[in-house]
């Protein structure tokens, strides 16, 4: 009977969650509050992650080439994700406080001062990108097979790169606004058109079709959120005059957002170094494993990012109606929930990573290099769930520069020395970037902790 009873209250909190109505986070049950937030986040970024794993698939049917292809690319396309994320982390730090202040104008104001900076970020990033796509490939290591035959789709990638920004940017602003339903939906819709239609153009225009299916589907989940956006009957709905121009508010949006941007910058420049230094040290073989090991590690970081997302959103809120202490709480409540989560996601990884590479290719060497990087990546999952929590929470806060510093510290003068010493000096090859990823995650899981435990971040004004 208890079990009944317990069993009824997660199917109601999963309802509530997803039926997408205002709530006000900022008072109530916090564990509450974190499920409602979190499950619609981790829904939305698993649909995203599945995706991302369907994709490979099809691609891997190509071949290496296509795949290492396919890595490479979005290995230095994280680059505009590392300009969206951080635009959406200004936007959510913002939207957030100005609705735990009770101004839902004021937030809808910011969010469309966000819109305008993100337009004039990815103009300059979109045009390298489809001018130099043979360079890109070249410079991540790619064989001349691979830059031959890849161009076509890394330009198409980089020419879409606006569609990328605003859906992560705009799903930014509806998490401040704590409707994260509505981020989930227009994501889903951007997934779901991807996976029906990447397999499709893959047979008719092989490694190009996977490019303009996840171009045609991102398009399409935009659309949606401007919609929404405009017309929806959410807190956030914009006007012509919320886009005046407003110095004040677009400083304040760039200040937040550079060290945000900055901070995955930082953080993808490294997985870029580590990418090429697998391809380089390992071959096109080692990469194509590699990158097959990488997407099934962003399957399930993934979801973990839609709980840091909650953690970021409840700081952001509790700090503007003027309550720390719930927001330091949340945080806590929420990290002891991403350990139970990546705990058992690293037991998948430490006990079945020879299973998961065979979903996708019958090559035994891209087998054993994918398997033994699914173990190693794995084996820190742990630390990852809490440094997430941690530097979201931060980030959520508007302490962006804290997380930056973090970052640039744990990454560039740790993890890449680190991975490299392991190659050239042990001559461990691709297995050198093996060990320094959970290394490195481990120690800014630590450093993460402590800045939080600090309390700065308390007296942050946005």
């Amino acid at each position: 009977m208890q079990s009944q009873s317990t069993f009824k209250k997660i199917l109601s909190v999963v309802r509530d969650s997803l039926n997408g109505e205002q709530r006000d986070y900022t008072q109530g049950n916090i564990s509450k509050a974190i499920f409602l937030l979190a499950i619609p986040m981790i829904l939305e970024l698993s649909l995203e992650s599945v995706f991302a794993v369907v994709d490979i698939f099809f691609v891997s049917k190509l071949g290496p080439h296509a795949i290492a292809t396919v890595g490479l690319t979005e290995t230095f396309i994280s680059l505009v994700y590392s300009i969206a994320i951080g635009l959406s982390t200004a936007a959510t730090a913002v939207v957030a406080r100005r609705i735990g202040e009770k101004n839902p104008d004021g937030a809808a104001h910011a969010g469309a001062q966000s819109l305008i900076v993100a337009f004039i970020a990815t103009a300059f990033v979109s045009v390298l990108g489809v001018l130099f796509a043979e360079n890109i490939l070249s410079l991540m290591g790619a064989d001349a097979r691979v830059v031959k035959e890849g161009a076509i789709f890394t330009r198409i990638m980089f020419g879409s790169s606006l569609a990328i920004m605003l859906l992560f940017l705009i799903n930014g602003i509806f998490r401040g606004a704590g409707d994260a339903a509505m981020a989930m939906k227009s994501l889903w819709l951007a997934s779901i058109l991807n996976i029906i239609l990447c397999p499709v153009f893959i047979h008719y225009l092989g490694l190009k079709g996977a490019a303009i299916a996840t171009a045609i589907g991102r398009t399409g989940g935009v659309m949606y959120q401007f919609y929404h956006l405009f017309k929806g009957k959410g807190i956030i709905r914009l006007r012509a005059v919320h886009f005046n121009y407003d110095p004040q508010l677009l400083k304040s949006i760039v200040r937040i957002g550079w060290p945000a941007t900055l901070q995955f910058l930082i953080g993808s420049g490294s997985w870029i170094v580590l990418a090429r230094l697998v391809a380089e040290t390992g071959g096109t073989v080692a990469s194509a494993g590699y990158q097959i090991a990488m997407r099934n590690i962003v399957f399930f970081i993934l979801p973990a990012w839609g709980l840091s997302n909650a953690a970021a959103t409840l700081v952001g809120q509790n700090l503007g109606a003027k309550n720390p202490a719930r927001a330091e709480q949340s945080v806590y409540l929420t990290a002891k929930y991403s350990v139970f989560f990546m705990g058992f996601v690293m037991l998948i990884f430490l006990l079945l990573s020879n299973f998961i590479l065979r979903i996708y290719t019958k090559d035994e060497a891209v087998i054993k290099i994918g398997s033994l990087a699914l173990r190693w990546v794995g084996s820190g999952f742990l630390f990852y769930g809490i440094g997430m929590v941690m530097m979201q929470a931060l980030n959520g806060a508007g302490d962006t520069k804290t997380p930056t510093w973090i970052s640039f510290f744990c990454f560039w003068l740790f993890q890449v020395p680190l991975a490299c010493l392991l190659a050239y000096g042990f001559h461990l090859k691709e297995t050198s970037t093996f060990i320094a990823i959970p290394v490195a995650e481990t120690l800014i899981a630590l450093v993460a902790w402590y800045y939080f435990r600090k309390g700065k971040w308390k007296t942050i004004t946005v």
